[in-house]
């Protein structure tokens, strides 16, 4: 796992207080899921198939390549704290470059996700190339 900083610039609300700290516009900050989307969709509750199954090939190539260009990979997965060593292993075994693992995602998917940034949400639909802008419908809140 790299330990690399990126560089953060701060930020200013409207009254000029500061807020938390920015990347830089041309950065991308990726939150991705292990499975189902860079390798075969494994419950928790088969914890043995979790060192043995294989990334998918595009998944690793694409996500390597964005940590190169200087975006950051962060691999966020509802696997538990008791599976975070096996799982460091699996991605350090196929050569995943990623700067950070979170885990413990809440199960189940359907995720609504408010945040106070810009969250920009992308559905894996089997394949991993490079994005393309579309605009869709989103749900905001009631002004």
């Amino acid at each position: 796992m790299a330990t690399e900083n990126h560089q953060l610039h701060t930020a200013f609300n409207e009254k000029g207080e500061t807020i938390s700290p920015l990347l830089p516009e041309t950065v991308k900050n990726f939150l991705i899921d292990i499975d189902g989307t860079i390798c075969d969709d494994i419950p928790n509750e088969e914890p043995e198939r979790m060192g043995t199954t294989l990334p998918y090939p595009d998944a690793l190539k694409i996500l390597n390549k964005w940590y190169d260009e200087g975006h950051v990979i962060t691999f966020f997965t509802s696997r538990t704290e008791e599976h975070r060593e096996i799982t460091e292993e699996w991605l350090k075994k196929h050569n995943f470059k990623y700067h950070a693992l979170l885990m413990n995602k809440p199960r189940g998917g359907n995720y609504h996700w408010i945040d106070n940034h810009i969250v920009k949400a992308t559905r894996f639909k089997g394949k991993f190339t490079d994005l393309v802008v579309q605009t869709h419908e989103i749900e905001v809140f009631k002004e």
